[in-house]
């Protein structure tokens, strides 16, 4: 049996919901999107690094809301021993900013409302996995208000102190691309990229790729391609 182009074009999503009824509706929308296969699914916290080491999805649809900081610290360990990269939140509390916060940092990639419709659902998922971050305006504004570096002065270059190079990275970093994604738009080798990284990091006086996104947002980077 053959594999067709557009058979290889779908997004394997596992999701993950602690109400059975919500999770049966979000994973009707996902399926009939025509574009995403739903390949595991799981409503307790403890099921889901099994199911993601089996499953190997492309994105986990996250429920944020699990009890306790549960779902936080589910997508550090993801991201961590499992390498899943695209983790898209969802939460009914969408005000809660040190919820989103706490997200942000351990991985996930954005979230979206569980009161969102299907085509936002999916719009969400597709982004997520095609390696951009997702936030609605609230969840931007809160993120910004939370994670902008203190003291920085407003200048008419934001970024005097970067090369051109690495202008490059960090407006990918604020796009929401990983190492291996910015060593391939700019045909560098991913070590090179990752030195860089390093080097914008340090110059812009951040601790991690959250902070960068968020400088590189305000700078007016990250925000086309």
């Amino acid at each position: 049996m053959t594999t067709s182009a557009s058979d290889q074009n779908r997004l394997r999503v596992a999701l993950v919901e602690r109400r059975p009824l919500l999770r049966a509706g979000i994973r009707s929308a996902l399926d009939g999107s025509g574009g995403i296969d739903v390949v595991a699914e799981a409503g307790e916290a403890d099921h889901v690094m099994p199911m993601v080491l089996d499953a190997a999805p492309e994105v986990v649809l996250m429920d944020l809301d699990l009890p306790g900081s549960a779902a936080v610290e589910l997508c550090r360990t993801l991201v961590r021993d499992a390498g899943v990269r695209g983790i898209l939140g969802m939460t009914g509390r969408g005000d809660d900013a040190g919820l989103l916060r706490s997200a942000l940092l351990a991985g996930v990639r954005g979230y979206v409302s569980k009161s969102a419709g299907a085509h936002e659902m999916v719009g969400a998922v597709h982004m997520v996995g095609n390696g951009f971050m997702v936030a609605g305006d609230v969840a931007a504004q809160l993120v910004t208000g939370l994670l902008r570096v203190p003291g920085r002065p407003l200048e008419q270059d934001p970024v005097p102190m970067l090369t051109r190079r690495e202008r490059e990275i960090l407006d990918l970093v604020a796009r929401g691309y990983d190492n291996r994604r910015i060593a391939r738009s700019l045909t560098l080798a991913e070590k090179t990229v990752r030195n860089h990284v390093s080097a914008v990091f340090a110059k812009i006086g951040v601790n991690c790729r959250a902070q960068a996104v968020v400088y590189g947002r305000e700078a007016g980077m990250g925000l086309t391609g």
